[in-house]
């Protein structure tokens, strides 16, 4: 019986260098027969690439003027994520890696593209440059090199109270910490340290990780004074298959907002301090309850999976 190839590629999200960033590997199931692949042979595939995340595309119908996108049409991807032990809900840097793997291999035509997923509708913008004041004679869809913006919801936070603040005194290693926050439906927890040293400095205990409250744990910091940055984080995330997720776009959902409040500015640039690094360049749109993600990606292998 004759096999199908199953077009991938590994991409490194938030990145324009190769082997940095984050890594991600995407699927394009674009034959009717792919589409139908079922979850355990996803999760197999996901926990053969051993990628922080694998993305998996198909064409959905695409989304006309009618629908809820603001009167702006554009093609469809359905999409899912996978660690490599289990199904994410939501997930930045495979959604940018994604976005990238279509626009790159000329697999879609425009500057939008729309991701279906289990958050709801995800949008993917193409742009040449961060500031478009010097784009007026590049066309985009001639251009080599990109920016990508993602339009994500933002994520409520809380502040634990004192019972609930959790204790890690060998992976914080007897950093000041300054705040304890939770966000999202596993009460993922964020702390926030006294500075980026701490941030750097940070040995994380796995193990310990594991253990404590939530499903995930963010350190964040403020950026040292003078730097281009307005905060750096780290993201450990041992409970979902990932140690360091080394450049997380779905925590800034709920770092932003609580950033933003806290600088009193609605744009920010923020750095993953993880030993890949990766740059995020974040817009609050406070009214909306969204947030616009920008960054950078690379392709770093393509191939084939034979299914």
């Amino acid at each position: 019986m004759a096999k199908r190839a199953v077009r991938y590629a590994v991409i490194d999200a938030f990145t324009s260098t190769p082997f940095k960033g984050n890594p991600a590997a995407v699927c394009l199931l674009d034959a009717p027969e792919d589409a139908a692949a079922g979850d355990d042979w996803m999760q197999s595939v996901a926990k053969e690439f051993n990628a922080p995340v694998t993305a998996f595309l198909s064409r959905a119908v695409d989304v006309g003027s009618d629908g809820p996108t603001n009167g702006v049409a554009g093609p469809r991807f359905n999409i899912r994520w996978f660690t490599s032990v289990l199904e994410v809900n939501i997930c930045g840097h495979a959604t940018l890696a994604a976005a990238h793997f279509l626009w790159s291999l000329d697999l879609v035509n425009g500057e939008v593209i729309y991701f279906s997923t289990k958050s709801g509708l995800l949008k993917a913008r193409k742009a040449i440059s961060l500031n478009n004041s010097d784009t007026t004679n590049i066309s985009l869809a001639k251009a080599e090199k990109f920016f990508i913006e993602l339009d994500f919801p933002l994520f409520p936070v809380a502040e634990c109270d004192t019972s609930e603040k959790p204790l890690i005194p060998d992976t914080l290693n007897g950093a000041s910490v300054i705040n304890v926050l939770k966000f999202g439906a596993d009460e993922d927890l964020i702390v926030e340290l006294s500075s980026t040293k701490e941030i750097l400095n940070l040995q994380p205990n796995f193990e310990e990780i594991q253990k404590c409250a939530g499903g995930s744990l963010a350190v964040t910091a403020p950026a040292p004074a003078g730097s281009e940055f307005d905060f750096f984080t780290r993201y450990f995330c041992p409970k979902f298959g990932v140690y360091e997720d080394h450049v997380c776009g779905s925590v800034h959902c709920a770092l932003a907002p609580y950033w933003s409040k806290k600088l009193g500015k609605n744009s920010l640039v923020a750095y993953m301090a993880s030993p890949r690094s990766g740059r995020l360049d974040l817009e609050l749109i406070a009214e909306a309850r969204r947030i616009c993600i920008r960054g950078e990606a690379v392709t770093v292998m393509t191939g084939t999976l034979l299914v």
